[in-house]
């Protein structure tokens, strides 16, 4: 397991528990942290809910990795596997929908109603068939879209999968990828496309309220999350990941992979165990409540 932190700033206020009377679980578990064992640039009891979190990983098998930013003081927390490569499933459908409405703002492309539509399709209910005519239609050059990811926006070790088409559905990268495009769209994209993607996202549909999600209304999280059936080593298996904000201002950053391992495992597996991480980090029911995904959606 990996936890540290990085710093820039002042000592952060840990973010408000959902409902102070309902602890986690796993922060019940967990030994407090002493003010001398709490150093800045995070509170004592946002470290507590940092030690829960990671002790929560440390409960599950497979690859998970969570990746928490405050945009305030510039302080990360990281732990579990935040830089282990991982299916992207439907997450690079951000990424897709930033750079198309950011080409049209730069007249490279027109989007139009039916477009713009389908961009909307895409955030609020995660869809497919959106997401591939978008594709088709507008993406000239998979490789140039790709150095876009990597260049503008941050996500440094996103890849196409090798023996699958470069498109937007077969990407792997990490947490910490998901972390640094949802930063560029809070910091550096035009202010429209900003609104646009903070209401878009915290208005999803019922199907995507989970992951990021699990932070709690009283935070007014925005999400985007992907799950699929993917294949590694030759065996088939879930995955699960979630991007998106919480917090005053969308103060924090957050991204969270799970590479499922093969077996067993269902998408409710994937679902609940981000979902209750990330409520874990914010100091959130667990366990959190969470969409029912239908396994063939």
């Amino acid at each position: 397991m990996v936890a540290t932190v990085a710093s820039c700033g002042s000592t952060p206020e840990p973010p408000p528990p959902v409902s102070a009377a309902t602890p986690s679980a796993s922060a019940t578990a967990t030994p407090p942290v002493t003010p001398a064992a709490c150093p800045p640039p995070w509170s004592c009891e946002q470290q507590q809910r940092f030690a829960a979190a990671t002790a929560f990983i440390a409960q599950h098998t497979g690859h998970i990795g969570i990746v928490v930013r405050d945009r305030t003081t510039n302080a990360v927390w990281k732990t579990g596997e935040p830089d282990f490569k991982i299916w992207a499933g439907s997450t690079p459908k951000l990424a897709l929908a930033v750079a198309l409405r950011e080409q049209n703002r730069a007249g490279e492309l027109t989007l139009d109603d039916q477009a713009n539509g389908q961009i909307g399709a895409m955030l609020s209910t995660s869809d497919n068939r959106a997401a591939d005519d978008l594709w088709t239609k507008y993406v000239k050059s998979s490789a140039t879209m790709m150095t876009r990811f990597h260049d503008r926006y941050g996500m440094k070790t996103a890849t196409y999968v090798a023996g699958f088409p470069s498109r937007w559905g077969f990407v792997k990268c990490t947490p910490q990828d998901l972390v640094n495009l949802m930063s560029y769209v809070l910091e550096k994209a035009a202010a429209d496309d900003r609104e646009y993607f903070v209401k878009a996202m915290r208005e999803v549909a019922t199907i995507q309220r989970w992951g990021v999600w699990g932070a709690g209304p009283a935070l007014q999280p925005g999400v985007k999350d992907g799950w699929s059936i993917e294949k590694d080593d030759g065996k088939d298996h879930w995955i699960t990941a979630t991007v998106g904000f919480a917090g005053p201002k969308e103060r924090y950053v957050i991204g969270a992979m799970y590479h499922q391992p093969p077996g067993g495992d269902s998408i409710d597996k994937g679902v609940h165990v981000l979902t209750d991480l990330v409520a874990t980090v914010f100091g959130a029911p667990v366990p959190a409540p969470v969409a029912k995904i239908p396994e063939d959606y």
